[in-house]
């Protein structure tokens, strides 16, 4: 999962959480606004893929 989602939002992934049925995003700070998208688009397309939600947070 952890490739895909680096291929899917464009970024470095410094850690994956798993909360249930949420996936929970750790990228470098400077790029969040990367990983999130226009308006959230890279998340939600991420989502519809993986079919889980992702939150993402900046370390």
């Amino acid at each position: 999962m952890r490739e895909e989602l680096k291929r899917m939002l464009k970024v470095d992934i410094l850690e994956i959480e798993y909360e249930g049925d949420k996936v929970i995003v750790y990228v470098p700070k400077d790029q969040v606004r990367i990983a999130v998208g226009s308006g959230g688009s890279a998340v939600r397309a991420a989502e519809l893929v993986l079919g889980k939600k992702i939150e993402i947070r900046g370390r």
